[in-house]
């Protein structure tokens, strides 16, 4: 059996990302080196499937949906804890992810097995 060797500068970045919940520029990574940028896009489409923006949007997603699922906060409250812009930049990530509306989340019979993984 033969293992896949994950190029160091994929691991360094997604263990970044997750360490800062999404929420730190992929320039901030690369030390703003547009070359080192592109490489990393490039390793990372290949070994992860996405591109580095898009974990990060992943991640930080995530981050808001447990706060959602908790119920604890407002949706701008939800938005501003995970470090987006704004309300709307929240619902537009949310619902190019899942599909639907976070105020619709509870509604979906599909996201009821996400809401118990998430508690």
């Amino acid at each position: 059996m033969r293992f896949f060797e994950v190029p160091n500068i994929v691991k360094t970045t997604v263990e970044t990302l997750f360490q800062n919940s999404g929420n730190i520029a992929i320039n901030t990574i690369v030390n703003a080196d547009q070359s080192l940028k592109r490489k990393l896009e490039r390793q990372f489409l290949d070994t992860v499937g996405v591109s580095p923006k898009q974990l990060s949007k992943l991640v930080r997603l995530q981050t808001a949906l447990k706060l959602l699922i908790n119920q604890k906060e407002t949706l701008t409250n939800i938005a501003y804890t995970s470090n987006y812009y704004d309300q709307s930049h929240f619902i537009k990530d949310f619902k190019e992810f899942t599909g639907i509306r976070p105020s619709d989340f509870f509604d979906e019979k599909s996201m009821i097995l996400a809401s118990l993984l998430y508690k």
